[in-house]
């Protein structure tokens, strides 16, 4: 499946439900998911597969997750919205 057509399910995913998730999560496939590689952009849909309750948690940096490629992703999603 190419982008183009993964995109819009993950724009989808990407409605949480909660504004702070929505905020950055949403622009991320807008502005960076193109920039990931194969292996992050398949770790990107795992983190969507995540309860709200722990995305909020990690995002916010009062834990984190236990799988080290889904923390290393938050890292450059929250990277990048600080630049």
């Amino acid at each position: 499946m190419t982008d183009l057509m993964i995109k819009p399910r993950l724009r989808w995913a990407c409605r949480r439900g909660m504004l702070e998730l929505d905020v950055l999560l949403a622009p991320f496939v807008e502005e960076g998911y193109d920039a990931l590689t194969l292996e992050q952009k398949y770790d990107f849909e795992r983190l969507l597969a995540a309860d709200d309750p722990d995305l909020f948690s990690w995002f916010m940096g009062h834990a984190k997750s236990s799988d080290a490629a889904i923390q290393a992703l938050i890292q450059v999603i929250l990277d990048r919205v600080r630049v």
